[in-house]
């Protein structure tokens, strides 16, 4: 799309020294989500895998579960008075008989924190609108030190973010440690959108051998996503909320939290971390 970054001029000013020099920013824009014709939502977000954004956003509301479940995306033309293109606003058309859940504006289910549902109510939604419960059967078993090694292998593919500091990112992993795919967004929760939406459209749902892992902190709101794609594993480079553990427990996913260096809090689903090993080692 080639609008994910724009210039703007900044006053530099450097133990006193002051000048003037164009500057990379992330650029953010609002990006409607229609179902089937119908506003559903709005993020706002980092141009650039809207379609991905889209599918993805649609796995953790539980309108889609699979590749099958969808039949095309579009941008849509005429979007504003002029008839022109803003690149804005996507449509979802879903495949024939697909059950669209009762999701609305107005009551935007739990896609933000501060959506105002109540903790039980939140925790109940994912429960029931789960298709794809956790199942790594046999269970994913990780070393600490594995787990350690990966927010520095998230920073160095953070392309857009060494460009202009403004970036958060998303990283899918194997159990081995292994890349499978990174996204950035100037919204957390749309970097794991893209990931989950993509890995919808290329028919690897349920993600049930990968391990997630988000800069900055674990909401409850990526904790939802996670179960929704099937994750077992997300880990953070900061905190969780509460809400997010309780979800962790609820659902079965292992939550890791304080991801710096060769330490890290472990939450909730403490059994697919290789205490053993690494203490045999120790």
């Amino acid at each position: 799309m080639g609008r994910v970054t724009e210039r703007r001029k900044v006053l530099r000013i450097r133990d006193g020294a002051v000048s003037s020099r164009p500057d990379t920013l992330v650029a953010e824009e609002p990006l409607e989500i229609r179902l089937n014709g119908k506003p559903l939502a709005v993020t706002m977000r980092t141009p650039g895998d809207d379609f991905a954004l889209a599918a993805g956003f649609l796995v953790s509301e539980g309108v889609l579960a699979t590749a099958s479940d969808l039949r095309n995306i579009v941008y849509c033309a005429g979007a504003t008075a002029e008839g022109s293109n803003t690149y804005n606003v996507v449509d979802v058309k879903t495949a024939p008989g697909v059950v669209i859940p009762d999701i609305t504006l107005e009551r935007n289910v739990y896609t933000t924190s501060s959506c105002g549902l109540c903790g039980k109510a939140s925790l109940d939604a994912v429960r029931t609108t789960a298709r794809h419960p956790i199942a790594d059967t046999p269970a994913l078993r990780v070393e600490p030190e594995l787990l350690a090694g990966l927010p520095d292998r998230l920073r160095a593919s953070q392309r857009v973010f060494d460009r202009t500091g403004g970036l958060h990112a998303a990283a899918l992993f194997d159990e081995a440690g292994e890349l499978l795919d990174v996204r950035e967004d100037v919204g957390r929760h749309n970097a794991v959108d893209k990931l989950v939406g993509r890995a919808l459209q290329s028919g690897d749902l349920p993600l049930s051998r990968t391990i997630l892992l988000v800069s900055g902190r674990a909401s409850f709101e990526l904790a939802q996503k996670a179960v929704m794609a099937g994750v077992p594993m997300l880990a953070a480079v900061s905190a969780p909320s509460s809400l997010a553990v309780d979800l962790a427990a609820e659902t079965g996913l292992t939550l890791v939290g304080f991801l710096r260096g060769g330490s890290m809090n472990v939450y909730a689903g403490e059994d697919r971390i290789a205490l053993r090993a690494a203490a045999a080692r120790g």
